[in-house]
């Protein structure tokens, strides 16, 4: 399966809301950088990381709306829709994946958190 199929069904399984199948994605010492925090290096890392965020998190949908690879890298525009019970969140994003061997080694994800924040309040 080449780069830009594995991103593409990483996305989709944010869907499932299971941190440990997206944790399974990374290589073991894998790289999580959400770009208003710090980055976050170790599959168990990373999936403590996204458990914590997607923990009051009802229902997420990301869609994809531009993606380009080249090798091992795959950047993916996308808008994520989010809820959190009553509240909710369309945030556009960019991911920048660096994989190896079929896995995500670094995830470089940008957008503005003033959005998230305010979505979810």
């Amino acid at each position: 399966m080449d780069n830009e199929q594995i991103i593409r069904e990483f996305i989709e399984a944010w869907s499932r809301l299971d941190a440990k199948e997206l944790s399974s994605y990374f290589t073991d010492d894998g790289v999580y950088h959400n770009m208003p925090s710090g980055p976050v290096g170790g599959r168990a890392n990373v999936e403590k990381m996204i458990a914590g965020f997607i923990g009051p998190w009802t229902e997420t949908k990301w869609d994809i709306l531009h993606i380009v690879s080249a090798g091992d890298v795959v950047i993916a525009e996308r808008l994520d829709r989010t809820k959190a019970g009553e509240k909710s969140v369309d945030l556009p994003c960019t991911g920048v994946f660096e994989m190896q061997n079929g896995k995500i080694k670094v995830w470089r994800d940008y957008f503005d958190v003033t959005t998230y924040v305010k979505g979810m309040s």
